[in-house]
């Protein structure tokens, strides 16, 4: 039995700092996404929202949120939280109704309206939080740790501030294409260069900002989509939520500590190659098979973090990569066609979901500016607060 599940719609809404509620962006979002594939509201069986945390309530209901502002149909309605990984277990969660024979059609949608500034732990005291405690104890906010991790780059592998500042003028250039990107303005070098210092080597323009946006995807069974006419659609053949083994011998953001080896050995690989791993296996792929890559950027010394984590080149030869252009359209491996979060910023729920926007867009030819060229397997990766595995495989 084939476990792909057809995308028949991807939407967003543009991303920004609009200054509305999050329930708008995802129900636009949701339209676009009906619309992009020919459904009405009322031929969906099940809404799977991706939630956000904001003021110490997780995620406002956000199945039922959505399906509220879409207006009551009886849709059957699910809500997950995995952080920044949201989007991508809300997918497997649609998935696996499909698969299991409860919806033939369902709506995976995740917006935002994210605070100005960096993202912090909801109040109150928690000391068995390890994000609130990393907070309170040290002060390291996200941009503290994506300094770390680059500091760790440049002493293991030798990867320069020049290096990470090419990973900003390549997503900005694809960005600058995307209409639903925030940040539309190609820069150089130079410019990065110049930018403010945040968290040293990282400047401010190697960190993503925080956005309010949103996006959907309608998933259907195979059947469904033939029988609606569409002969070759794009498919979702895996999606990986892994977590991390022990002992865990890398910080591992919001970790503040790592585990001793001492008893056991560590794992052959670290919890992001892991992720990949997973979702290659289950796929029946490697890295050699992919067209094209979207990566969870962070900061521009993650993105090379992951070309290694995926296997696109060995370890610390990920500054190298995209040095030959490997990376960038024309290039063996495209990764982050649609700008990435150097050019959206995070709504945490919906980043996930916009990666597979992007590879469904890019899949079908219909990607625009940003189009590479005869694409046909995708891979997406991410990772969530607290060990949420993020990847998902298209193909078509």
């Amino acid at each position: 039995m084939t476990t792909d599940v057809a995308v028949l719609g991807a939407g967003m809404h543009p991303w920004g700092k609009w200054g509305r509620g999050f329930a708008e962006y995802g129900a636009a979002a949701a339209r676009a996404a009906l619309a992009d594939a020919g459904l009405d509201w009322r031929d969906v069986g099940s809404v799977v929202g991706a939630d956000t945390v904001r003021g110490g309530y997780p995620g406002y209901v956000a199945g039922a949120t959505f399906a509220k502002a879409l207006g009551w149909q009886g849709a059957r309605v699910a809500s997950v939280y995995a952080a920044c990984a949201s989007g991508a277990q809300a997918i497997a969660t649609g998935r696996a109704q499909i698969l299991a024979g409860l919806a033939d059609v369902v709506l995976v949608v995740g917006a935002d309206a994210a605070p100005k500034g960096f993202f912090r732990p909801a109040g109150g005291e928690r000391p068995d939080d390890p994000d609130w405690l990393r907070f309170r104890l040290l002060g390291a906010t996200n941009p503290a740790y994506f300094g770390l991790y680059a500091r760790r780059r440049m002493a293991v592998h030798g990867d320069t501030p020049e290096d990470f500042a090419l990973v900003k003028v390549k997503n900005a250039a694809l960005g600058a294409l995307n209409p639903y990107a925030r940040y539309r303005k190609r820069v150089t070098a130079e410019e990065v260069a110049a930018s403010t210092v945040v968290a040293d080597p990282l400047r401010l323009l190697d960190i993503c900002a925080t956005s309010d946006g949103g996006a959907a995807l309608v998933l259907s069974s195979l059947a469904f989509a033939h029988r609606y006419g569409v002969a070759r659609p794009v498919r979702i053949r895996a999606v990986s939520t892994v977590t991390p083994r022990f002992p865990n011998t890398v910080l591992d953001l919001p970790d503040i500590a790592t585990d001793s080896a001492v008893a056991v050995e560590p794992a052959a690989e670290s919890f992001r190659a892991s992720i990949a791993r997973a979702a290659y296996e289950e796929a029946g792929i490697g890295p050699e098979d992919l067209s094209l890559a979207e990566v969870y950027d962070l900061s521009t010394a993650l993105e090379l973090q992951w070309y290694e984590d995926l296997g696109l080149c060995g370890e610390g030869e990920g500054a190298k990569l995209l040095r030959e252009g490997a990376t960038a359209p024309g290039g063996r491996i495209p990764v982050n066609t649609s700008g990435g979060l150097a050019s959206f910023g995070e709504a945490v729920p919906a980043q996930a979901i916009a990666q597979v926007c992007e590879l469904t867009w890019q899949l079908r030819g219909t990607a625009g500016g940003r189009q590479i060229p005869g694409p046909r397997v995708g891979v997406t990766a991410n990772q969530g607060l607290f060990g949420h595995g993020s990847s998902v495989v298209a193909v078509r």
